[in-house]
C-alpha cells in the first residue's frame, strides 16, 4: 500500500476548500434558475386551467414562456392584465 505524504494531504484539503467555495459560487444562480422554472411551471398550469375554464365564455390565452412568467409572478393581476391585453389589441 503505497504511502500517503504530507503534500498529498496538503493537496486534497486543498482541493476541498476549493470545491466547498466553487459550489458555494455557483449555488446562488442555481437557485435562481430553479425558481425562475417553477415559477414558470406554476404560471402554465394556472393558464391551463384558466383556458379550461374560459372556453366556455369564448375566452383564451397562450401558454408559452412569456405568458407563463408574467402569470407566476404576478399572479391573478397578471392574468387580467394579459386578458385586458389581449382585448385591446383584438
Amino acid at each position: 500500500m503505497p504511502e500517503i505524504g504530507v503534500n498529498t494531504v496538503i493537496a486534497v484539503i486543498f482541493g476541498l476548500f476549493v470545491l466547498y467555495y466553487l459550489l458555494r459560487l455557483l449555488a446562488a444562480p442555481a437557485r435562481l434558475l430553479l425558481r425562475v422554472l417553477l415559477t414558470g411551471a406554476a404560471g402554465a398550469v394556472v393558464l391551463f386551467v384558466f383556458n379550461l375554464a374560459a372556453g366556455f365564455f369564448g375566452l383564451a390565452l397562450g401558454i408559452n414562456a412569456a405568458t407563463s412568467l408574467i402569470v407566476g409572478f404576478m399572479g391573478l393581476p397578471g392574468l387580467v392584465m394579459l386578458i385586458v391585453v389581449q382585448k385591446i389589441l383584438g
